[in-house]
């Protein structure tokens, strides 16, 4: 008999097999097809210096598809270094599909490890570069509770050079619904802005410096608050962003 619960459980091992698949494609798909080709892209590889708090820190892609349609595996996730511990760590698999010169549109699932308790995901959104060459995300989360939330992102490269790049992003996540037992409220709960100064030392890898903001509000500022959490964190970074 199906079961949806041990269907569930399973899913944090999803996402590595799936990149073991991606890591070894590249020769299998140079094979079947010169049109079909890889990706891994570490966007950010981070230490983060905080007021006592320092927070271990990526976000990073798996990809194998054609101009049209692509897989995705995306994981980020953050580790605290004090109390040994993941703060946050969350995968998700994606269909993604072409739908004009410059968008993909997104389809999948997303496993959110931590924080406890866990939950799933189902995915839709949009991604691509949006007018003057803004790389925008934004995605439609539905929990298997109902819960639904999105999140919107934003990021611009400046080339001061062909190497030195400086980088401004930004996140938003809107929350439908509270679901008190993972901290977060209905509105807008967290915003997130962040600014990194990169050195392509080759186009594959790019050390960086740089500072990141992250502000908790409304609903969800309440439940860190009562955590005793802060909701207003200033981080200086320092990591590399790595692709092949």
């Amino acid at each position: 008999m199906f079961n949806i619960r041990k269907t569930l459980r399973v899913l944090p091992l999803v996402p590595g097999f799936i990149l073991v698949s991606l890591l070894g494609a590249p020769a299998y798909a140079e094979k079947m097809d010169d049109d079909l080709f890889t990706l891994v892209k570490i966007d950010q590889l981070e230490y983060r210096y905080q007021d006592g708090n320092d927070l271990l820190v990526w976000e990073g892609q798996g990809r194998i598809g054609d101009d049209e349609n692509k897989l995705t595996l995306k994981t980020e996730g953050e580790y605290v270094r004090n109390e040994e511990n993941f703060e946050n760590a969350e995968v998700q698999f994606l269909y993604q599909r072409l739908i004009s010169d410059f968008f993909d549109a997104q389809i999948g699932i997303r496993h959110d490890i931590k924080p406890d308790p866990s939950r799933t995901f189902g995915v839709i959104g949009i991604n691509g570069l949006a007018p003057q060459w803004f790389e925008t995300d934004a995605s439609l989360f539905v929990s298997t509770k109902g819960d639904a939330s999105l999140r919107l992102e934003a990021e611009y490269d400046i080339l001061f050079t062909q190497r030195l790049v400086l980088e401004p992003s930004a996140e938003l996540n809107i929350a439908f619904s509270d679901d008190e037992e993972t901290g977060v409220g209905s509105g807008l709960s967290n915003v997130e802005l962040g600014l990194r100064l990169r050195y392509e030392i080759v186009r594959e890898v790019a050390p960086y410096i740089g500072i990141n903001w992250e502000r908790k509000v409304g609903r969800t500022a309440d439940f860190a608050s009562e955590e005793g959490e802060d909701s207003n964190v200033f981080s200086v970074v320092a990591g590399v962003r790595i692709f092949f």
